[in-house]
């Protein structure tokens, strides 16, 4: 499985890629393959206020329904309408095309906080 080293994970198995006080988030690419094939991803309106750990959308899969979770406080200032029409683009691009939301955080040190790559991998492996 691919952990990108300059991204910070959530134990959520989220990824966030710093872009100055805004982050995008998606989903890491051990989270897509134990889903299975997406189906159906809904995501929140812009402007929505989140704090760590709200849930903020969902992800159906051919085997389940996922909650999604902010990693990090702040508004969500875009979301990706292509993973709306084309949820597959999780499976095959989790790290790319496949992103969920961007949020413009509270905190900006708030990022580090998260997991590093090195302590996702070792969350994954258990």
């Amino acid at each position: 499985m691919t952990t990108p080293e300059e991204l910070r994970y959530t134990e959520e198995h989220e990824w966030v890629a710093t872009r100055g006080e805004t982050v995008r988030v998606g989903i890491t690419e051990y989270a897509q393959d134990q889903l299975g094939d997406v189906v159906f991803v809904d995501l929140p309106e812009v402007g929505r206020q989140v704090s760590a750990g709200d849930a903020f959308g969902e992800v159906e899969s051919t085997k389940s329904v996922s909650e999604l979770f902010a990693p990090l406080d702040g508004e969500i200032v875009a979301v990706n309408d292509g993973v709306a029409d084309q949820p597959e683009l999780i499976n095959s691009d989790p790290y790319g095309e496949g992103w969920l939301i961007e949020i413009k955080l509270d905190d900006p040190t708030s990022v580090e906080s998260l997991l590093e790559a090195e302590a996702y991998q070792a969350l994954t492996k258990d």
